[in-house]
């Protein structure tokens, strides 16, 4: 977004200052609608601008700024205004003129209602003449700033090198501080520059309006480049890429795919019920000589489940040939995490003497064991898998799977709730010779 305003909008401002005659609202309602919203800050900052030097405007010129940095955010409440803070210290100068200090006190006091707003049906002009100085008085800066400072908004430009920036304007110190500055020529005492003219005022001012800028004049980055390093050797190889590529054949294409495609059939049956054991030979014969297969046959983790009840001894070997595949860590969730079973049971007991399982693996499937066996109804039942648990467990301890003492009160407590049985009474005394 332009962050100066253009020849036309500097031209459309400068028209409205001028309107010394106009009512104020309507010179306000011009103002919005003939720039967009979108523009107002730009527009608004070069008048604060203007309105910072008191030899650029005319008395009633400034009582239409002030109108218009005012009046542009109506439609807020004061404290969102970006300006008021400019507009309370200008209300709150002691060397400013009374009528232009009692004007912009009663912008700050107007609101939306119409009565608030009543004094602004009347041109600038008209306001200058009529005003009465022994009519008002004027409120502390601190007063002021306590009831519309309430919160500084963001300003919608922030550069980086906002403090060490030169102001846009900066006043001629050529021009004396006791010149009139409402007069269309300045007045000065004799031996002193000829003055501004009103054409070259109005040259002036619109100049400015075409080139002030917000974030005003920034310091220029002087800072000299860092010479460069050295070029040590094989450094910057990248810049000069070797062109002579190589094509690279793919020995693969064409090949004879159907002993996959027998794999993934095998795999698919085996999901849905056992297989026959020339069947069951044949996959464990191609994993063997391919394993790579392992990630062409069709198995994902969520099927690992189906596998495993059908088909234990094919689940071992796919798992084993998967025990470096990045998946991994999927499918042993999903076997912790499903039912328990005598198959389930032993596919990890097979996995536990042929791989090296995750010791928080075989922790969490032993927990997941006893809670299954301590949640069945079925007493039958619960006999049963406790028996298995009870072998499964003492066929990790004896073949150094398990850590005992990683788990020895969890399994202590199995065994005494089940000591009625004979497997687990077995296990208990077990556990004691490790103690």
């Amino acid at each position: 977004m332009m962050k100066t305003l253009n020849t036309e909008e500097s031209m459309t401002i400068y028209t409205l200052l001028k309107a010394e005659q106009r009512p104020l609202d309507e010179i306000a309602s011009d103002f919005k609608s003939k720039l967009p919203s979108a523009r107002h800050f730009v527009a608004c900052s070069s008048l604060v601008f203007l309105l910072q030097d008191k030899k650029m405007l005319y008395s009633t010129q400034r009582l239409v700024a002030f109108t218009i940095l005012h009046q542009a955010y109506s439609s807020q409440k004061s404290s969102a205004n970006p300006f008021i803070n400019f507009i309370v210290d200008a209300a709150s100068e002691d060397e400013a003129e009374k009528y232009e200090r009692t004007f912009i006190l009663q912008l700050l006091g107007s609101d939306g209602s119409s009565t608030g707003k009543e004094f602004l049906k009347q041109s600038a002009a008209d306001y200058v003449n009529s005003f009465d100085s022994s009519l008002h008085d004027f409120p502390k800066h601190e007063q002021l700033q306590q009831q519309y400072c309430v919160k500084i908004p963001p300003e919608p430009y922030n550069c980086l090198c906002k403090d060490g920036s030169v102001k846009s304007l900066v006043p001629d110190p050529d021009v004396p501080l006791g010149c009139d500055a409402n007069s269309p020529e300045f007045d000065l005492q004799p031996g002193a520059k000829p003055k501004l003219g009103s054409g070259d005022r109005e040259d002036t001012v619109l100049g400015l309006l075409r080139n002030l800028s917000p974030e005003g004049l920034d310091p220029q980055w002087i800072r000299p480049l860092p010479p460069r390093l050295p070029v040590q050797e094989g450094e910057l190889v990248w810049l000069n890429p070797d062109e002579n590529h190589e094509l690279l054949w793919d020995y693969g294409m064409c090949v004879d795919t159907s002993r996959g495609a027998a794999v993934r059939d095998l795999i698919a049956k085996a999901l849905k019920g056992p297989l026959v054991p020339p069947q069951q030979e044949q996959v464990l014969v191609e994993l063997a000589n391919d394993p790579k297969l392992v990630y062409h046959c069709g198995l994902t983790p969520r099927k690992l489940p189906a596998l495993v009840e059908n088909n234990p001894l094919i689940a071992v070997e796919v798992l084993t040939k998967l025990i470096n595949s990045p998946e991994i860590a999927e499918y042993f969730t999903v076997l912790v995490n499903m039912d328990m079973s005598l198959h389930s049971m032993e596919v990890v007991n097979r996995l536990t003497t042929t791989v090296e399982l995750p010791s928080e693996f075989i922790r969490m499937y032993i927990t997941n064991c006893i809670s299954s066996c301590e949640n069945i109804k079925d007493k039958y039942m619960q006999n049963r898998l406790v028996r298995l648990v009870c072998v499964f467990l003492q066929s990790l301890i004896r073949n150094n799977i398990i850590n005992v003492k990683d788990l020895f009160i969890e399994v202590q407590a199995f065994c005494i709730e089940f000591s009625r049985i004979r497997e687990a009474a077995a296990l208990f005394r077990l556990l004691k010779t490790l103690e």
